[in-house]
């Protein structure tokens, strides 16, 4: 064995053993039942529950992460891939302490660039493995090429929607189209604006009998949000709402939903490189 290979395996040996950020994404079939609000405030609960988290705006059709939590990035994702800033220039430290990545479009670029400039990129994006406990990834609605690129390069999928007819039969096409590509994904539920915690439960049963007729799997249940008029007037002012009206329904409820997620263990295969290189396979 040359030098050389010593080396490489060295290297290899020491990514291995490198701990790595719990990636999440959030997304839903349907627009307008809430999957931004709940991704900003999941990202705040997880932080006062003494996590190091981001939250990568990757909604390419309309992001509006900046909007929830009132902010404005100076910079993008887009920059960083291109040489013209740093990681550490685009992350802006939120409300809360929630670390924010803006510009999730910059990754699609990833496909056109040449191999020392991609290079340079996933080195800086490795280093969230070692800065971060958990980056959330905010992705669009639907079932399109862009969204779905970013939800299958996560091993959790938090799949949101509410209890109308409509959102229900998407967030299947999103539960039927992760599952057939991507077997090894853990899939939650979280059902918003629920009238009550039983109907919440409920409304997922009904999802999740479902998932288990027609594609032999069953997501799982991550916890129901209320509707709670502290959530519309949190989003008027331009705040999470756990941090605006922490004694809130809502507010608990996303609290639980947190303190649920880290109570489960991290998936295999996880973290920040590796969500790139799934990415950069489904792109190039």
């Amino acid at each position: 064995m040359d030098q050389a290979q010593v080396l490489r395996e060295m290297a290899q040996a020491s990514r291995s053993a490198r701990r790595q950020a719990r990636v999440i994404a959030v997304t839903s079939g349907k627009g307008g039942v809430g999957k931004t609000n709940l991704a900003v405030n999941l990202g705040v609960a997880l932080v006062q529950q003494g996590q190091r988290v981001a939250l990568l705006d990757a909604d390419l059709g309309l992001a509006n992460v900046d909007l929830v939590l009132g902010i404005t990035p100076p910079h993008t994702l887009s920059q960083v891939v291109f040489g013209e800033r740093t990681l550490a220039d685009v992350m802006v430290t939120g409300p809360g302490g929630l670390k924010v990545v803006a510009g999730g479009s910059g990754v699609y670029e990833l496909a056109n660039l040449s191999q020392w400039r991609l290079e340079r990129f996933l080195s800086q994006l490795e280093t969230l493995d070692s800065s971060l406990d958990v980056l959330l990834l905010d992705t669009g609605a639907g079932i399109g090429r862009n969204v779905m690129t970013f939800a299958l390069a996560s091993r959790e999928i938090v799949i949101v929607t509410t209890p109308e007819p409509t959102a229900l039969a998407d967030a299947y096409s999103v539960l039927k189209l992760v599952h057939a590509r991507s077997v090894e994904a853990r899939l939650w539920i979280v059902v918003n604006m629920a009238p009550s915690p039983r109907e919440g439960e409920a409304v997922y049963q009904r999802l999740a009998a479902v998932s288990q007729r027609f594609l032999n799997m069953r997501p799982e249940f991550l916890g129901a949000l209320p509707r709670d008029e502290a959530v519309i007037r949190a989003v008027q002012r331009q705040e999470p709402f756990v941090l605006a009206f922490p004694n809130a329904p809502a507010s608990r409820a996303v609290t639980a939903l947190a303190a649920r997620l880290l109570g489960q263990p991290q998936p295999a295969a996880g973290g920040v490189a590796t969500m790139l290189q799934r990415i950069l396979r489904m792109i190039r």
